[in-house]
C-alpha cells in the first residue's frame, strides 16, 4: 500500500504542513522518533518538576501566525507570559522593555503541539533509517518494516535530513551545509523560592550562560524550577560530557550570576541540544523538488524561531498538497 504523503518529524514545522496537508485533502502519516510530538518545544517532567527545557517563548511578527496565534489563545492553549526580564552582564544590569508580547502554551511548551497532532496518523518511536526514490519514496525504517509514499516532506535538522538523503541525493549538499549551534539546558528544581530581582534575562559577556528563566512564572507552571542555557562556545565545548556535570556546573554559573546563594537543589539535570539553532537561518520557506515530490521544511529556512518553524511548514504542506 502506498500512503499518499509521509511527514518525517512531528515538531512545529512538520504539525502545521501535516495539517495543511490534510485540510487540502491528502493522507498523512506522521513519522517522528521520539516518544511524543513537540521538537525542541519540550517540557520535561522529572520527579514531579516541569521544565520547558527546549524553546522557552514565542512572539508573532507576521500578520498570518500573529491570527493563528490568537485562534490558540482563544482556546485556551496559549497564553501570554509577562516576566520580570533583565539583561545582564553589560556594564549595568537593566531591565527589557515590555515592547515585546511573548507567549507560552499551556501547561507546558510542547501542549500546542500535541493538539496539532491530535486526529492525525502520527506514529512516535519511528525511526527513519533510509529513504530511496523511484516513482515513489521507499522508506526503511529501524524496526525493519518498509513504507512507500507518493510525497515526502522532512524536517528533521539538516544534517540528520542529508544523512538520510544520502551523498547522491541533489540536494544533499546544499542540506549538509547548513551549520547549527549546540545548547545544552540546565534545569534546577530548587526548595524554596528563589528571587534574584528577575524572573527571566538575557546574559551577555558569560562564557558560560546566556539565558536564565524561573519556569515557575509562566502561565500554568508550579514549584521553584529554573532554566539554564548555555552559551553556544560553551555548549559545543561540553557537549558529550554527562548530563550530571553539566548541570552542576550550569547551576555553579547561575548563582555567580545572581550574586547570592541558591536555596537547596532539590533535583538538578541537563539535556543536550545537539541542533538547536542555525547559525545563518534562510528566508526562502522550504526547499521543494517537484518531480520527486519532495519538500524540506524548518525553522532554518524562514529566520528561526517558532514562528519561522510554523510559517515554513505551513508554506511547504500547501506546495506538498498542489503537485499532482
Amino acid at each position: 500500500m502506498v500512503i499518499d504523503t509521509v511527514v518525517i518529524g512531528a515538531g512545529w514545522s512538520g504539525l502545521t504542513a501535516a495539517r495543511a496537508l490534510a485540510g487540502a485533502g491528502r493522507e498523512v502519516v506522521v513519522l517522528e522518533k521520539s516518544r511524543g510530538p513537540g521538537g525542541r518545544s519540550a517540557t520535561r517532567r522529572t520527579d514531579g518538576a516541569r521544565f520547558d527545557h527546549g524553546a522557552q517563548y514565542f512572539t508573532a511578527r507576521s500578520a498570518a501566525f500573529g491570527r493563528q496565534l490568537q485562534q490558540w489563545r482563544d482556546a485556551g492553549l496559549v497564553q501570554r507570559w509577562r516576566p520580570r526580564l533583565a539583561v545582564l552582564g553589560d556594564r549595568s544590569a537593566h531591565r527589557d522593555p515590555e515592547e515585546t508580547h511573548r507567549f507560552v502554551a499551556v501547561p507546558g511548551m510542547n501542549s500546542v503541539c500535541r493538539h496539532l497532532a491530535d486526529g492525525l496518523d502520527c506514529r512516535f518511536d519511528a525511526r527513519v533509517a533510509g529513504l530511496r526514490f523511484d516513482r515513489a519514496w521507499r522508506l526503511e525504517m529501524d524496526s525493519g518494516e518498509s513504507l512507500q509514499a507518493r510525497r515526502l516532506l522532512l524536517t528533521a535538522p539538516p544534517a540528520q535530513a542529508a544523512a538520510l538523503l544520502g551523498p547522491a541525493d541533489p540536494l544533499h549538499d546544499e542540506v549538509a551545509g547548513v551549520a547549527f549551534w549546540p545548547c545544552i539546558t540546565g534545569m534546577l528544581s530548587l526548595e524554596k523560592t528563589f528571587d534574584p530581582g528577575f524572573d527571566a534575562a538575557f546574559v551577555n559577556r558569560s562564557e558560560v550562560l546566556s539565558w536564565v528563566a524561573c519556569n515557575s512564572t509562566k502561565p500554568g507552571r508550579q514549584g521553584h524550577n529554573w532554566v539554564l542555557h548555555a552559551t553556544a562556545a560553551w555548549s559545543q565545548a561540553h557537549l558529550e560530557q554527562s548530563a550530571e556535570e553539566s548541570a552542576a556546573q550550569l547551576a555553579r554559573a547561575f548563582g555567580e550570576l545572581a550574586g547570592d546563594s541558591l536555596p537547596p537543589v532539590a533535583l538538578q539535570t541537563a539535556h543536550r541540544w545537539r541542533y538547536a539553532q542555525a547559525s545563518e537561518p534562510r528566508e526562502q520557506g522550504h526547499i521543494g523538488d517537484a518531480a520527486r515530490r519532495l519538500a524540506i521544511a524548518g525553522d532554518w529556512l524562514a529566520g528561526s524561531r517558532i514562528e519561522g518553524a510554523w510559517t515554513s511548514g505551513r508554506k511547504a504542506g500547501e506546495w506538498l498538497a498542489g503537485l499532482d
